[in-house]
């Protein structure tokens, strides 16, 4: 049995298109993944673009400096870049890119064929770019973002000396931020601890999977806390508390709860970084 070509008038005389999907696929997509790789990309992506919201605060603070008196910004609107730039650059950058480079990498090096909880990967990262959206929104309102340092020093930061809605949305922005790199961490530990390849022992595990499971408990033992201290200063602003009254010590007591997270925070930004250098 012989095969022949077929004649020259039935070929194709131009290719043809490729086939594409219907209108809103693509974002349809994004929005529903629970693919590690995907939705590291999707992490690397807002990332960057927090990194440049936080860049283009610093260049604006930088050019009022340039000169000494005040150039083009009033020094309420000063603060406002203050706080902003430093909640931005590390909470919405430095910290969550973490995770984008996890969710890329970490999988593949322990031989596993997603992360443990894939959905609730794909939550992690969504309240994560809520969170910094409803942070930044505080520009919109009548009275501009929050001022009072992106620390939040008591009582700079309670209802009388930052009155309007843009300290509340700073502290449920960095809230449901949280929320979401706490998720991340126990997806990271869990697929570290239950997913590993046959054969691979924690001893054989990548140095940057042994950083990031470190990490992740480092944020397990750091976020939680800083978390209740943001509902602590929500109470005040709103329920009338006084957790952070300078009368009984709460301004003494706002600084060891926040830095309670802040010195570890240096280390989770710092140590995947080591990881990937090692690497």
């Amino acid at each position: 049995m012989t095969t022949e070509a077929a004649p020259r008038e039935l070929l194709a005389r131009r290719p043809f298109p490729a086939r594409l999907g219907p209108k809103g696929s693509l974002l349809y997509k994004l929005i529903t993944t629970t693919d590690h790789k995907l939705i590291g990309i999707m992490y690397m992506v807002a990332c960057f673009t927090f990194f440049f919201i936080g860049g283009l605060l610093a260049l604006l603070m930088r050019a009022e400096l340039a000169a000494p008196g005040l150039q083009f910004l009033s020094t309420e609107q000063y603060n406002q870049l203050f706080t902003m730039h430093g909640t931005i650059m590390l909470l919405f950058y430095a910290t969550p890119i973490v995770f984008g480079f996890a969710n890329l990498v970490l999988p593949l090096q322990i031989g596993a064929p997603d992360v443990a909880f894939p959905r609730l990967n794909a939550l992690s990262f969504w309240l994560f770019v809520f969170g910094g959206l409803i942070a930044i929104s505080g520009f919109i309102t009548p009275g501009g973002a929050a001022d009072f340092g992106w620390t939040a020093y008591a009582p700079l930061s309670n209802a009388v000396h930052s009155p309007g809605v843009s300290g509340d949305l700073w502290i449920l922005g960095l809230a449901v931020g949280g929320l979401g790199t706490i998720l991340g961490a126990v997806n990271m530990i869990t697929t570290v601890v239950c997913l590993r390849a046959p054969g691979m022992t924690m001893f054989r595990m990548p140095v940057f999977t042994w950083n990031i499971l470190v990490t992740s408990i480092m944020v397990l033992s750091a976020f939680p806390l800083l978390t209740a201290a943001l509902f602590g200063l929500a109470a005040d602003r709103h329920l009338g508390a006084h957790v952070y009254d300078p009368a009984n010590g709460g301004v003494i007591l706002w600084q060891h709860l926040f830095w309670f997270f802040g010195h570890p925070e240096v280390y989770i930004v710092a140590l995947p970084f080591f990881g990937i250098i090692t690497e």
